[in-house]
């Protein structure tokens, strides 16, 4: 007859602690490949995840999903933004020496925005030949997020709210407190392509009629696609139109923009965008850098 003996209670509780201490590294391994704002389950204490890329509302006029993660810092700024412009034979090119947005993430999906051009110059050459230059502040906007959907959804919705308050006058600007709403939604498509829209609802000043305010809508169709692993390439038509009375007027341009991630925390872009009617600024060039702390 063959006797099978089994091990001493030593013997279990040295088996037992071995496997603990072997099993411990791959049980750490395996919980930080989770991540919690993916909704993949949470990381240990001591291990810190992998920063998300980063993601901006630049360099198209399109507005993007999403939002700064909560806690987290961003600028997105232009590094020289030209634009110029030419009616009833006035033509005039204004300069922004930088523009930068602010954003700070106050939730999951929720961040904040401020932004405000600190210098600019408007150079208008009259018909008789005549310039005349203006140099000051831009006017600020504060602008809130919102992200409408989960992370699992295909099609991304988000909400912006946003306030525009006069501080570069009425010699720079119009002078008038305005606001507005926007709803970008983003959708993937085929190939790696993905399509953004952004219809927008403006509460805006009068030219017209001073104090006086009247409705705008704005709308586009983005269509972008990764170029290699860091770098994206951006086909847009945008209109706008506005309902002012006695001054009603459409815009429409077509635009084109890169960007470039040096890092994931680190973008370069630059944008060109061209008017397609008399009202609309017949060229505007700019390129920028947004970073997250």
């Amino acid at each position: 007859m063959r006797y099978v003996s089994f091990p001493s209670k030593s013997a279990v509780r040295l088996g037992a602690l071995l496997f603990v201490a072997l099993a411990a590294p791959l049980h750490a391994q395996e919980a930080a490949k989770g991540d919690p704002a993916q909704g993949t389950g949470p990381l240990p204490p001591n291990v810190a995840p992998d920063p998300t890329p980063i993601c901006t509302d630049r360099p198209t006029k399109a507005t993007t999903t999403c939002t700064v993660p909560a806690g987290a810092v961003q600028i997105e700024t232009d590094l020289i933004n030209w634009t110029r412009e030419t009616q009833d034979g006035v033509r005039t090119d204004t300069l922004l020496y930088t523009n930068p947005t602010l954003k700070y993430g106050i939730g999951k999906h929720t961040d904040i925005q401020i932004n405000i051009a600190p210098y600019e110059t408007v150079r208008s050459r009259m018909p008789d030949g005549s310039v005349t230059t203006d140099r000051g502040i831009g006017d600020l906007y504060v602008r809130a997020k919102q992200k409408l959907t989960v992370d699992k959804s295909k099609t991304q919705v988000s909400l912006v709210g946003f306030v525009k308050a006069p501080t570069a006058g009425s010699v720079l600007g119009n002078g008038a407190w305005e606001g507005g709403a926007i709803v970008p939604v983003n959708v993937p498509l085929p190939f790696k392509f993905t399509l953004t829209t952004s219809p927008e609802l403006d509460i805006a000043g009068d030219q017209a009629v001073s104090g006086g305010h009247h409705a705008e809508l704005a709308n586009l169709i983005n269509l972008s696609h990764p170029v290699g692993k860091n770098a994206t390439v951006y086909a847009e038509l945008w209109t706008k139109e506005s309902f002012e009375p006695r001054n009603n007027s459409q815009q429409y341009s077509a635009d084109v923009a890169a960007s470039y991630q040096l890092t994931k925390t680190l973008q370069l872009d630059a944008a060109a965008y061209i008017g397609l009617n008399r009202e609309t600024p017949g060229l505007q060039l700019y390129t920028g850098i947004s970073t997250r702390f």
